[in-house]
C-alpha cells in the first residue's frame, strides 16, 4: 500500500481532524495546492474526491469559483489518486489536461478523478484520468480528461 493511503487511512480514522490534517498535509507537499483549500472526502486506488469550499479566495468575478481553482482541485484528486494507486516500481507524471467547463460553480465542488485498474499495469505509458466537478445539487459544472505518463521508476 502507498504511504499516502496509509497515511490517509490512518488519518481518517480520527473523526473530524484526521481528514482535515490530511487535507492540510496534502497541501504542504504541492504548496499550490493550498490557494483552493482543498478537503479529501474520498481516496482509495482508482478513486480521490476533492471538495473545494465556494469562498471570496477561489471566486472570479462572477462571484462563482474560478476555472483555475476547479483545475486544481482536479488536479489535487488525480495527484492523490495516482500516488494510492501506482504500483511501486512505476512513477508518473501529468502530461497534460484537456477539460470542459459545463455549468456555473455557484457553490461548494466535489472534484472527483477515476481510473481503472488496469489503466496501471500495461505497457502504455499514457494513463488518462477521468475527472469531473459536481455542485451539492448534482449539476455537473467542469468534466474532463488528464493525462499522465507513467513509466519504469530507475533502480
Amino acid at each position: 500500500m502507498s504511504q499516502i493511503k496509509s497515511l490517509y487511512d490512518a488519518l481518517s480514522r480520527v473523526p473530524v481532524l484526521g481528514p482535515h490534517l490530511f487535507s492540510v498535509g496534502f497541501a504542504q507537499k504541492a504548496p499550490y495546492f493550498a490557494s483552493i483549500r482543498p478537503h479529501f472526502v474520498e481516496l482509495r486506488p482508482n478513486y480521490a474526491a476533492v471538495r473545494i469550499r465556494k469562498r471570496r479566495g477561489v471566486q472570479n468575478h462572477l462571484g462563482t469559483v474560478h476555472a483555475i481553482a476547479l483545475c486544481n482541485g482536479l488536479e489535487a484528486a488525480m495527484g492523490a489518486l495516482a500516488e494510492a494507486t501506482i504500483p511501486a516500481d512505476k512513477r508518473w507524471i501529468p502530461k497534460g489536461m484537456e477539460v470542459r467547463y459545463t455549468a456555473k460553480a455557484d457553490a461548494d465542488v466535489l472534484c472527483v478523478a477515476e481510473t481503472d485498474p488496469g489503466q496501471w499495469t500495461g505497457n502504455d505509458p499514457d494513463v488518462p484520468v477521468r475527472v469531473w466537478g459536481v455542485k451539492p445539487d448534482g449539476t455537473v459544472v467542469i468534466e474532463g480528461v488528464i493525462r499522465l505518463w507513467v513509466t519504469p521508476r530507475r533502480s
